[in-house]
């Protein structure tokens, strides 16, 4: 790592009082939870379809069997603890430096970790209901049911995720958009920025702190004021240090996580 460029970053995360940190798939990997984008061998001996494919509405609606596989099998990781970016984002939020968290996320591991303003663009995995009467259902129900997962009234189950075809929640959206335009420094991390609407959140920054973090290129790599490649929770957990206190989960070292 650039020591250089982290003891930029680390300045800015001391003065910070508005800080969003905007992240994706790449927060919770290193919880052991996969980028479901990265098609292995397995998806091609288990699955005849991408999984786009069948993370999205139509596909839900006219095959909810083949959905709820692939669902259960890839997509549901309760044994899964928050790593050290989700740990160090909890701890500044608790500083009274991080102001919100804008997740592409849907694993509920934010929370998880300690931090209370969580704007889950892309809905969670915790949080299901019937798509007739609207009753909600947990996680444990959707665990421990088999096939297509049925309301007492008869209606199909839906986890309350943002599938392919479908819009983000508006006032998720419009609340993510506030925090971002109020932040004084913006922390991107773990994402591609290539899956809108989300990746358009951005242009809303107006301030002239906006750090990107990523193990590999993305197509806004040019409009960083600061670049950080590599390990989230390598960049976070030195960034932080002598900002959170030693007993903070920033510098601790990664939980196993259960398969």
């Amino acid at each position: 790592m650039d020591k250089q460029k982290l003891e930029l970053f680390h300045s800015w995360l001391e003065e910070s009082r508005r800080m969003v940190f905007f992240g994706g798939a790449g927060v919770s990997t290193e919880s052991g939870i996969p980028d479901f984008r990265s098609v292995d061998g397995l998806y091609h001996q288990k699955y005849d379809y991408p999984p786009e494919t069948i993370l999205s509405h139509s596909f839900f609606v006219r095959q909810p069997e083949e959905f709820y596989r692939f669902y259960r099998d890839k997509m549901l990781f309760p044994n899964a603890l928050p790593g050290r970016t989700h740990r160090c984002l909890a701890a500044l939020e608790q500083a009274g430096k991080l102001a919100a968290v804008v997740t592409q996320n849907i694993d509920g591991l934010h929370q998880k970790a300690g931090s209370k303003r969580v704007l889950e663009l892309h809905g969670s995995v915790h949080r299901n209901y019937c798509a007739r009467c609207r009753k909600p259902y947990d996680l444990s129900f959707m665990l421990h049911g088999e096939g297509v997962p049925r309301c007492s009234c008869g209606g199909i189950i839906r986890p309350d995720v943002v599938l392919y075809e479908e819009g983000l929640d508006q006032q998720v959206l419009e609340s993510a958009i506030q925090a971002i335009r109020q932040a004084d420094l913006l922390v991107v991390g773990g994402t591609s920025l290539t899956v809108y609407p989300a990746a358009g959140l951005l242009q809303y920054y107006r301030g002239n702190r906006l750090v990107l973090i990523n193990r590999s290129p993305t197509p806004r790599d040019d409009e960083a004021d600061l670049l950080l490649p590599g390990s989230l929770g390598d960049v976070f957990t030195e960034a932080c240090r002598g900002i959170l206190p030693p007993e903070a989960p920033a510098g601790s070292q990664e939980q196993e996580v259960l398969p």
